[in-house]
């Protein structure tokens, strides 16, 4: 065992129950209830990246049941056992509005010319009302609008033209029952949104856009979307690179939930996005969704995109993104299986489905 002292500790749920076994491995004292949720976990892997240095040979990891790690925390010292434990508590805590026994569906609403999927279908205020009305009917719990596609080498916009597309949409469906979100980068466009009528706010780049958009979100009461994304839409595909992508992702989300923190932002406000395919290779996207678990560690909902996106084309084929729906669907699964709290999709009919015979199994 390193002297985890001198670096810093992670820890991952692993050996994910669902159903009876998961009911009877948590009382026998083999397992834990996973965020809350209807799974449980009945491993950890225990993590230590030494000294912060993020280097190829300098991470070392040990797995530990855990029925034996009551055990095995009594073999450390007590900053040791105090980081192991705040990272269990974190893992185990129910997650505040997220208390239904399945993931949420956050239905994607673009009210833009160029997105990578929908791009144009949606960007006239009417049309995208009633695709928001439809995504309801079909089962969305959340209804996402934005106005600035931030596709790999999309190109900003100005706010006021973002403005415009957004808001007389969100002010359309003031009679919804299901809350908006905003996704936006842009502080004055979170304002505006917020008092139109959403109640969440969705930002790709984790409130580091613009300045003012920290004490926006302080000085309301909505939810936080904080996504990582390496560098800015127009260049965040050019040759990204990582020591480790899930641990410098969760560096960087953690990082921002405790700027959020510190700015009065409440914990039970904060919901992460490991930010698939922004700044991300095949391999990196590949490696976040066989690790998603290690993100429960920071005490937040998690969110998963994956729908429609272009590696899920690289890896299963598919040149256009409508034909996509399979590997989103199977992906998506990875996500459930992993105990995240809502998934991010264009296809809520679908998506739906496949969540339900999910959440039959796992009752």
């Amino acid at each position: 065992m390193p002297n985890m002292d001198n670096g810093k500790l992670y820890l991952q749920p692993l050996g994910i129950l669902r159903g009876c076994n998961a009911i009877e491995a948590v009382k026998s004292g083999h397992a834990r209830w996973l965020a809350g949720g209807p799974l449980a976990f009945s491993f950890v892997k225990i993590i230590c990246r030494q000294s912060f240095i993020q280097a190829s040979g300098r991470v070392w990891a040990e797995l530990i049941p855990v029925a034996e790690l009551n055990a095995y925390a009594r073999k450390l010292t007590v900053f040791q056992q105090d980081s192991l434990l705040s990272l269990l508590e974190n893992i185990c805590q129910k997650r505040h509005h997220f208390q239904e026994k399945r993931p949420l569906l956050q239905a994607i609403v673009n009210v833009t010319p160029d997105s990578f999927s929908d791009g144009g279908q949606y960007n006239q205020r009417a049309v995208a009302a009633g695709r928001a009305r439809e995504l309801i009917a079909e089962g969305a719990d959340i209804i996402d609008i934005g106005g600035e596609s931030t596709r790999p080498g999309a190109q900003a916009i100005s706010i006021e033209e973002e403005l415009s597309r957004v808001i007389p949409v969100i002010e359309s469906l003031s009679d919804i029952s299901v809350p908006i979100s905003i996704d936006t980068r842009n502080a004055k466009v979170m304002a505006a949104a917020l008092k139109a009528g959403a109640t969440i706010v969705n930002d790709v780049s984790a409130l580091c856009h613009d300045e003012k958009s920290l004490a926006v979100v302080a000085a309301s009461n909505c939810r936080v979307i904080l996504m990582h994304a390496q560098n800015q839409p127009d260049n965040m595909q050019d040759n990204p690179r990582y020591d480790d992508v899930g641990l410098d992702v969760y560096d960087y989300l953690e990082r921002r939930v405790e700027i959020c923190l510190a700015s009065d932002i409440e914990r039970g406000r904060i919901i992460i996005d490991p930010g698939i395919g922004f700044g991300k290779t095949v391999d990196h996207n590949i490696d976040l969704l066989a690790n998603l678990s290690l993100f429960h560690g920071l005490g937040v909902p998690i969110l998963l995109g994956v729908s429609r996106k272009s590696f899920i084309g690289h890896i299963c084929g598919g040149e256009g993104a409508a034909d996509r729906l399979a590997g989103s669907l199977s992906f998506a699964q990875a996500g459930y299986d992993q105990g995240v709290q809502i998934l991010r999709v264009h296809d809520i009919k679908e998506s739906r489905q496949a969540r339900e015979a999910w959440a039959t199994l796992a009752r």
